[in-house]
């Protein structure tokens, strides 16, 4: 009888961990079903047009993730460089600052290595300011045009996701207009996936290219505000240099007994 009992209630926890994993299994497989039924309904019933927003949406994510990490202040004025460039030009040691620069891949250095070339000890007043901002601007047009290329693919993106909608709402009605004239009559349940088609590539569309646009004019905007600071500190590089170069002819300009 011992034996016997024993043996029921070692039954019963193998029969309870079998109906728990019939159970998850079952709820597993329910799951499954919903997310296949979801997949069906929001994705794949849209048809071969999918594959391209489908691209243009990883092509979206990946360009976003690559100019994020592109655009920052480490890459363009990192605070250390800024501050050896400041203590050349300060000191007015001016070959030491290009070769600072040269060194540096950020975008200040390159700007830097680039313009203050130009600058002309025969011209104390003003350092021949006139071509070291010429050249600040020529490189500022050369660095724009190659840096903001994969920003303006983002906006490629925007403009073509809608198109790419708009092909498969047209590849819908067609085939919808195409079994309306095969069967003859309005059926909604024949014409549900032409149906599928025409919206569902529309949705998809519209739902990647607006924060494409968003995006797009956030990464501009940003790409702006780093290449005006790195401009800026060049010019107060310039301006540090011109005050110590004509310090003595600027204090002599101040009338005796004026604190300064």
């Amino acid at each position: 009888m011992i034996h016997k009992s024993h043996r029921h209630i070692v039954r019963i926890p193998a029969l309870a961990a079998a109906a728990i994993a019939m159970t998850t299994t079952t709820a597993f497989a329910q799951t499954a079903g919903e997310q296949s039924s979801l997949l069906d309904r929001w994705i794949l019933d849209g048809g071969y047009t999918m594959i391209f927003i489908g691209a243009a949406v990883v092509g979206f994510i990946a360009l976003s993730i690559y100019n994020f990490m592109s655009l920052t202040k480490a890459k363009f004025c990192p605070d250390d460089l800024k501050a050896a460039l400041m203590d050349h030009m300060t000191n007015c040691r001016v070959r030491s600052a290009i070769e600072l620069a040269a060194t540096h891949p950020s975008y200040l250095g390159r700007l830097v290595a680039y313009s203050f070339p130009n600058i002309d000890a025969t011209q104390p007043e003003d350092l021949g300011r006139d071509k070291i901002e010429d050249a600040m601007a020529d490189f500022t047009i050369a660095e724009t045009r190659k840096s903001m290329t994969w920003v303006n693919y983002i906006s490629v993106i925007a403009q073509a996701s809608p198109m790419l909608g708009l092909t498969g709402t047209v590849i819908g009605m067609v085939s919808a207009f195409g079994t309306l004239s095969d069967t003859g009559q309005a059926d909604p349940s024949v014409l549900a996936e032409d149906i599928s088609v025409a919206l569902l590539t529309t949705l998809w569309g519209l739902i990647n290219a607006i924060p494409c646009i968003i995006v797009f004019f956030i990464l501009k905007n940003k790409y702006a505000a780093l290449v005006a600071e790195c401009n800026h500190s060049a010019e107060e590089m310039i301006n540090a240099a011109v005050a110590t170069v004509n310090a003595d002819t600027l204090y002599a300009k101040i009338p005796e007994g004026i604190a300064v």
